[in-house]
Formats: C-alpha cells, sequence, structure tokens
C-alpha cells in the first residue's frame, strides 16, 4: 500500500498517536462523481471516521468529504457512509478481530492509486493507554536528541 506523496488526500495522523496501528489493507471505495471531484481537489478529512461492519459488508462512518461547488443539484451529503470494497479474506479477518479480539479498524489514510481510483489503507489496530503515549513521545524525543548530537560531532 504506498501512497505516493503527490496522489495522498487525506491521512489521519492521529489514529498512529491513539492506536498501535498492527496491520494495514488497502480498500476500494465507492464514490459518487461529485465527491472524486472533491477529492481531486484535496479536499477531504477522515480524522474522526472509522470502519465498521453492517450485513457482512465494510463501511466508512464519519469521513468528511465537502460539497463539489459545481455540481449543484446532483451533489452529495459530505459525511454519508462509503461502502469500502475488500477481498472477502481480508473483511472475515478484520471482522474476526474486531468481534474476538477488540481490534479497530481506522483509515490511515485516503489517496488515488497509479490508475487514478481512491483507496482508503485501513489500519487493524488496539487502543493505547496514556502510559504507551508517553513512551512513545519519549522514543521520539530521544531519537530527534541523538540525532541532533551525531550532527553536531561530524561537523
Amino acid at each position: 500500500m504506498a501512497a505516493s506523496a503527490n496522489n495522498l488526500v487525506a491521512q489521519n495522523k492521529r489514529a498512529r498517536h491513539d492506536y498501535f496501528i498492527e496491520d494495514v489493507v488497502e480498500g476500494g471505495l465507492v464514490l459518487t462523481g461529485s465527491e472524486v471531484k472533491s477529492l481531486r481537489q484535496g479536499r477531504a478529512s477522515i480524522l474522526e471516521s472509522y470502519a465498521s461492519e453492517e450485513n457482512g459488508e465494510m463501511f466508512l462512518v464519519n469521513a468528511h468529504i465537502p460539497t463539489y461547488d459545481a455540481a449543484n443539484r446532483f451533489n452529495h451529503e459530505p459525511k454519508r457512509p462509503r461502502k469500502i470494497l475488500l477481498k472477502r479474506r481480508e473483511m472475515a479477518k478484520m471482522i474476526g478481530m474486531v468481534h474476538r479480539e477488540g481490534y479497530t479498524v481506522v483509515p490511515v489514510s485516503l489517496y488515488f492509486n497509479k490508475r487514478g481510483i481512491a483507496k482508503v489503507g485501513l489500519g487493524l489496530a488496539r487502543g493505547k493507554k496514556q502510559v504507551d503515549k508517553r513512551q512513545t513521545e519519549k522514543k521520539r524525543d530521544w531519537q530527534r536528541d541523538k540525532a541532533r548530537l551525531l550532527r553536531s560531532k561530524t561537523l
């Protein structure tokens, strides 16, 4: 799931802060024309969105894709649930992990692939506690300080 920087529409940085992302799966999205045009303008937010299972299908819930101005009466609803297209085995694995082991499915990124098709990166995640967040921050600070020290010694 290599999302290149120029095709990236939205990224959920908060997900990596709040969850341990253990596995990332790429899925397609069922979108209307005005939603695709709005995404091509780079206008989307997946910060508070999540994926849920209903009747054996996965849906992206609470993702905000603003209306496309030129679409007038054929426009879409900005926060409607959008169907996610996954392989049957991937979907069964995700649903099983959510029901049995308490995992959460969170969108990590929203992008266009090389063929120009809208994709969403779904992360199979386990929630972090406050202590884990502090340890991650300490580790990040130490890596930054270590890099700074090594840079100053080589100069």
